[in-house]
């Protein structure tokens, strides 16, 4: 009988299955919205639902109990300063399971977990630079004289290798030469006396 017995193993052991629920809860508070399978949603949900109670309580006691369980110093930092105030007087239910449908792969069922009061304001990604493009100039007379000169050094560069690539390579002949083989002469081995 498994009368109450709560949680899920995850086919893992208990070092193995705390060290995933530390990590996937780090990447909960650092992200604000993660995917994972559906089973480590739900058992993730009762993880990090407690820190964020704890936290609630600023003291040095809080704060050590959930440094104990988040190893990341920023994401804690983040979760005492930014992610409390949009708490505020939440009594709980900070987190929202949202099912996805099944991965391709191997056909697992998936879930977005998400922190409710930040459901909407996840962070964008950065577009990625081109090679053309360059920073935008920050305040300051220094850092926009470094920029200008960033700026022509490019300007330099494009315009060189543009030339190198109108400007016609001269084709090299390529000069065959043929080795003579020196073939050493065969000698005969010895054969056994007495052969059959």
């Amino acid at each position: 009988m498994r009368h109450r017995v709560k949680g899920r193993k995850l086919k893992r052991t208990a070092s193995h299955r705390k060290a995933t629920l530390i990590a996937l809860a780090t990447s909960l508070l650092k992200h604000k919205k993660i995917t994972t399978t559906v089973a480590k949603a739900k058992e993730l949900r009762g993880f990090v639902e407690p820190l964020i109670t704890k936290a609630k309580t600023d003291s040095v006691a809080s704060r050590r109990y959930v440094s104990d369980k988040i190893k990341d110093r920023e994401v804690v930092k983040d979760l005492f300063g930014d992610i409390i105030t949009k708490v505020g007087e939440r009594k709980g239910g900070y987190t929202r399971v949202v099912l996805r449908g099944q991965r391709k792969g191997d056909g697992a069922e998936l879930a977005i977990i998400e922190l409710v009061d930040f459901s909407g304001i996840v962070k964008p990604k950065t577009p990625k630079k081109t090679k053309g493009e360059v920073e935008k100039p920050v305040e300051g007379a220094e850092e926009v004289k470094a920029v200008e000169a960033k700026e022509e050094k490019a300007v330099k560069k494009a315009s060189a290798k543009a030339k190198k690539e109108l400007t016609p390579k001269p084709k090299k002949e390529k000069v065959t030469v043929k080795k003579q083989k020196t073939v050493a002469p065969k000698t005969s081995t010895p054969q056994k006396k007495g052969g059959s």
